[in-house]
């Protein structure tokens, strides 16, 4: 676990300096002290699915289909949506990159019918 250790400089500072100390972190190679508590809360907060039971002969293709989708729906509730202004924000830079490639694509293509045309006439 990371251990915090503070250091003081021997020199005395001054009076902006003295406000604010520095902190050094060193890993060692101990393990951490588990506290049993946050352990248990992190068990009930996972809602992973289980593991799965065996499916009755012949409905073993629709036990996976369900399987498949009760597993989408877990990632899917996993996602953390952008809010309303950063999806504008998104959306507008798709747009104008989109826009930026289109000239581009449109230019070059103009200066290659032109360059073709001196070359072949």
């Amino acid at each position: 676990m990371a251990t915090k250790a503070k250091k003081s400089s021997p020199k005395k500072a001054t009076t902006a300096q003295s406000k604010t100390t520095v902190t050094r972190i060193k890993a060692t190679d101990s393990k951490p002290a588990v506290n049993k508590k946050t352990v248990a809360t992190n068990a009930k907060k996972s809602k992973k699915p289980t593991e799965k039971k065996p499916a009755p002969k012949g409905l073993g293709w629709l036990a996976s289909i369900g399987e498949y989708f009760k597993g989408a729906w877990y990632e899917l509730r996993q996602v953390r949506w952008p809010n309303r202004q950063a999806t504008w924000g998104l959306t507008a830079a798709v747009l104008i990159f989109t826009a930026f490639f289109v000239l581009l694509v449109v230019l070059l293509d103009i200066l290659f019918k032109y360059l073709f045309t001196l070359i072949i006439v």
